[in-house]
């Protein structure tokens, strides 16, 4: 009969002081990562549209997508969380 302990290990839990896994990095597309820059930099959505020669909605449509991937609610929190994720310099 297996102990709690043999249970936690069959089910593929780290024991204690076994390192959890990191989460997977969220995939960005290049252009993701383009307009995650220049929202780091501080870029308004129609700066970054002139930048990067495409439409407002465009930009605003790859910022929704970036905020769905790193599972955040605004700009400043997918700013914050490509700086601590290192997804952009």
């Amino acid at each position: 009969m297996h102990g709690a302990t043999d249970l936690h290990d069959d089910l593929g839990h780290p024991g204690i002081g076994t390192p959890h896994p990191s989460p997977p990095l969220p995939q960005l597309t290049p252009t993701q990562m383009e307009v995650l820059r220049c929202v780091r930099s501080g870029l308004l959505n129609k700066q970054i549209a002139y930048q990067l020669g495409i439409a407002e909605a465009t930009v605003k449509v790859h910022m929704t997508a970036v905020m769905r991937k790193l599972n955040v609610r605004n700009r400043t929190q997918a700013a914050i969380a490509a700086g601590q994720l290192r997804l952009v310099a």
